[in-house]
């Protein structure tokens, strides 16, 4: 059975398909059973493509993309390993949805995975902003895609 993880932002067309392709990149290149997915805690563009200022960024960076936004739904918890927030506001409306201290407990911030974002753990929305903010959130991502890497690993070799 696949590890499986989700990406949670706001809309689910910047920061979280960002987050899932540059993550299905890294486990297909290593061969990881893992499967990668992400959704929003709005359903404002639910049915929409990534915005394109994310799938560019990508692009830039050597990542393919393919995305349709979706909303995170409380009945997907059981079918997640981790659920990994962007910001405190994502993490926040998780918990406030997740049935059970197990579910809870699945759910993470992105940059805690980067030793190096120190108390800076919110990926900030880049929406409003021109191409150095979406490729700070690419950066950002980047940077915090060795020790969530390290981390699946470490469950998959307990498998």
């Amino acid at each position: 059975m696949p590890y499986r993880v989700t990406f949670v932002c706001t809309g689910n067309i910047c920061r979280s398909p960002m987050a899932e392709w540059i993550l299905r990149h890294h486990v297909e290149k290593e061969g990881l059973d893992v499967e990668v997915d992400s959704s929003g805690t709005g359903g404002w563009h639910v049915g929409d493509g990534a915005d394109e200022r994310t799938v560019a960024a990508l692009e830039r960076a050597g990542y393919r993309s393919a995305h349709i936004a979706r909303q995170f739904d409380a009945g997907w918890f059981d079918q997640y390993d981790m659920v990994i927030a962007l910001d405190e506001s994502h993490l926040r409306a998780l918990r406030s949805m997740a049935p059970n201290w197990q579910a809870r407990g699945n759910i993470r911030l992105l940059r805690e995975f980067d030793p190096d974002a120190g108390g800076h753990l919110d990926i900030p929305d880049p929406y409003y902003g021109g191409r150095d903010d979406f490729d700070l959130v690419l950066w950002q991502v980047e940077a915090a895609m060795p020790g969530l890497l390290k981390e699946i690993r470490s469950v998959l070799d307990d498998r």
